[in-house]
């Protein structure tokens, strides 16, 4: 079982390279917490590999709430041009794996949250004897009060994936309480342009005197399990009290290394019951939000390096014509949540397959660069809504990051 497959800009090269290095030759299971690019950015390129050149992916588990970036677009593509079998799973699914229990504690039916795809993951209880797991994807305030209102009895695990890569929004004291895990597991860069993890949560963790292990400092970690104890390799020896996790020297993604042991715990007591009916998930038919001419957000850069105010270029949005004719943009207009709005100039076409980069600054506007001359940063560092409508008011797309 695969669940998630990285950010964009990788095309699954690093987790491909993983699978490799330890002899799988298939994917059963390809879990898809949710569409954001940076979880599912090697998507496309693991069910090729899978497909093309191993024993295939069995079958693919997604939420059911679409994206329109040009990135969600590939990885469905992928899906229909190797005919993978894909599923939309809700809580109350159980996922079939050999030697486990595998449980589906979130979204529920019709999800939460107005349908905010961070909101909706898919969640799960991964259970292998006494050993548990639990991975929430990028799930935030709605969704683990769903957790810890309705599935209170299946969150006390061994291992807790922290929540959006560590985000003060997730990993609530709530859900620390109700899954007191022994160790943590936090994904982010080093320099996460979010700050991941927030030292508001790594308090937290400490305070309930969580092992931390961090991808930027440990490197590629693995926790293998026996069913009655839990062995934490990683490449790299580092701090693991949550606190003092950024005293450890940055390791960059893709980084090669031996594996040490650096902790073995024993899990008392028998498999837990982890409950909920099993039922075969419904086929997920949903489809990619559809947009004029296929103009999608292909990335948003909303952290320009160093002082924003004074590098506006380098905050940007970047759109992307996935379709087959040229899409006149004449008088489009973008804004943000807050109301901050752009119009495109007269004349502004974009053709198939082509990008263009709307930075925040000031510049001469080309046919792969416009400008949006504000005197101050638009794009929210925390995340935010791009949304466009064409000159007649209708909207083309809004896109949440």
């Amino acid at each position: 079982m695969l669940i998630d497959t990285g950010d964009w800009p990788n095309d699954g090269e690093y987790v491909i390279e993983y699978l490799e290095s330890r002899g799988i030759t298939r994917i059963d299971h390809l879990v898809t917490s949710h569409a954001d690019a940076d979880h599912i950015g090697g998507h496309a390129a693991v069910i090729e590999t899978f497909e093309t050149e191993y024993d295939g992916v069995g079958a693919i588990y997604d939420p059911g709430l679409a994206s329109s970036s040009q990135t969600y677009g590939r990885y469905l593509d992928a899906v229909e041009e190797h005919d993978v079998q894909l599923y939309r799973a809700s809580a109350g699914d159980s996922i079939p794996f050999a030697g486990a229990d595998v449980s589906v504690i979130a979204p529920p039916e019709g999800y939460i949250a107005n349908e905010a795809r961070n909101e909706n993951s898919l969640s799960l209880r991964v259970q292998h004897g006494a050993v548990s797991f639990l991975f929430t994807g990028d799930g935030e305030e709605a969704l683990e009060e769903y957790l810890v209102e309705n599935q209170r009895d299946k969150l006390d695990v061994t291992v807790l994936k922290t929540g959006h890569h560590g985000s003060e929004s997730s990993n609530s004291a709530a859900l620390l309480d109700a899954a007191s895990p022994r160790v943590a597991i936090v994904s982010s860069a080093y320099d996460s342009q979010y700050g991941h993890p927030n030292e508001a949560v790594l308090q937290r963790l400490s305070e309930r005197s969580v092992a931390t292990y961090w991808t930027a400092t440990h490197g590629t970690i693995e926790l293998v399990s026996d069913g009655q104890s839990l062995s934490i390799a990683t490449q790299r020896q580092a701090p693991t009290e949550p606190t003092a996790l950024r005293e450890g020297s940055p390791v960059e993604p893709g980084s090669t290394g031996s594996f040490s042991v650096r902790k073995t715990i024993t899990v008392d007591g028998a498999s837990a019951q982890t409950g909920g009916a099993t039922k075969t998930p419904q086929q997920f038919t949903a489809t990619p939000v559809a947009t004029d001419g296929g103009i999608t957000v292909d990335h948003v850069h909303a952290d320009a390096e160093g002082t924003e105010s004074e590098n506006l270029n380098d905050e940007y949005v970047v759109f992307s014509n996935d379709g087959d004719s040229t899409v006149d943009m004449s008088g489009w207009m973008v804004t943000d949540a807050a109301g901050n709005s752009y119009t495109v100039p007269d004349g502004f076409t974009l053709e198939p397959g082509e990008s263009v980069t709307l930075h925040t600054g000031s510049g001469e506007d080309t046919e792969t660069d416009l400008y949006w001359g504000s005197g101050s940063p638009v794009w929210n560092n925390d995340g935010d809504t791009v949304i466009v409508q064409t000159a007649n008011g209708e909207t083309v797309l809004e896109e949440a990051y």
